[in-house]
């Protein structure tokens, strides 16, 4: 063979790299054609941040972020789903680039973040979505879902939780701040709020740490250490026991509803067991359930793995 010949053939063989590249992974080019839009709207008196990408009048997902994070957890997602879906992930009161009220003057309770989060999406006129529950979006999540039961078109839940199963050993000092707030309110602020516990949320046990971006978790310590924010994180931590006394409720609105369901599961999370994605089947018989190679925040890790479960769940949703 020449060298023209050579040079024809390496050029094929990058040309079907590349193309085999972005057929894997179709939503890379999503970020020039639907650029995301960050805006803040007026709800209850609060300046409510929000994330908005794709076409309005695609199907809608609405994104319920996690502890400490905020929407900025989806910008994966808004990235590679952005072509086929409508994108929208607020900052809950507290959170992100919200307004963040003094406890004096707002109650950090799951209910009332979940009764802003619906005033949200009634202001933007959202009637139908997909929810994607991560974490805090889980208790978040299942109290607008139960309000309105009408909208859901389906659940994605990604380390979320609403069986005992998911609450394992770390939790049972939890357990006993929330039996004994005055007593325990201090040591569970230097654990729970610390640097370390905040980059051990994301790495979790993964044998890869060198794949985690420290920026996730410096920026989170950084959020936390804001003025105001040990009291409102204490008192909405305070207010997780609602939480675990709702399990057996949240339960029966799935049994009951039996909701069209993707599971993701990131094994290697700290915070949450892995028995949880498990314990959705009694619940959800035809749930869809992955245990994936990824921590408690999952798109720090396999962005495409989720994106891709994301889409094939999606079109198997019924129109309408």
């Amino acid at each position: 063979m020449n060298r023209k010949s050579l040079f024809a053939l390496a050029a094929a063989l990058t040309a079907s790299v590349a193309f085999a590249a972005n057929e894997s992974i179709p939503a890379r080019g999503n970020a020039a054609r639907y650029p995301t839009s960050y805006r803040t709207i007026k709800v209850d008196g609060l300046n409510i941040f929000y994330r908005e990408a794709g076409p309005s009048d695609a199907p809608t997902i609405l994104l319920l972020h996690g502890f400490p994070s905020s929407s900025r957890m989806f910008e994966p997602l808004l990235a590679r789903l952005s072509d086929r879906y409508h994108l929208i992930a607020p900052d809950y009161p507290g959170f992100g680039h919200s307004d963040a009220p003094s406890p004096k003057d707002f109650a950090y309770t799951f209910d009332h973040i979940a009764s802003v989060t619906n005033d949200f999406v009634e202001t933007l006129g959202l009637r139908r979505y997909v929810l994607y529950a991560q974490d805090y979006g889980g208790p978040v999540g299942f109290r607008l879902a139960m309000a309105h039961p009408e909208r859901v078109a389906g659940l994605v839940v990604q380390n979320a939780v609403a069986h005992e199963d998911g609450l394992g050993p770390l939790w049972e000092k939890r357990r006993a701040f929330w039996a004994d707030r005055e007593a325990n309110e201090a040591a569970l602020q230097r654990n729970f709020l610390s640097l370390e516990a905040t980059k051990q949320r994301h790495v979790g046990s993964t044998p890869n740490p060198e794949r985690y971006d420290p920026d996730l978790w410096t920026g989170e310590y950084a959020f936390l250490s804001q003025p105001g924010q040990k009291e409102i994180q204490t008192d909405l931590f305070y207010d997780y026991r609602t939480n675990v006394a709702s399990y057996p409720d949240w339960q029966a609105w799935l049994r009951k509803t039996q909701p069209a369901t993707l599971v993701v599961w990131g094994r290697y999370d700290p915070s949450f067991q892995v028995a949880e994605a498990a314990a959705y089947r009694r619940d959800l018989p035809k749930a869809d359930i992955h245990v994936i190679d990824a921590g408690h925040f999952a798109l720090d890790e396999q962005q495409d793995e989720v994106a891709a479960l994301i889409r094939d769940f999606m079109r198997r949703l019924p129109r309408g």
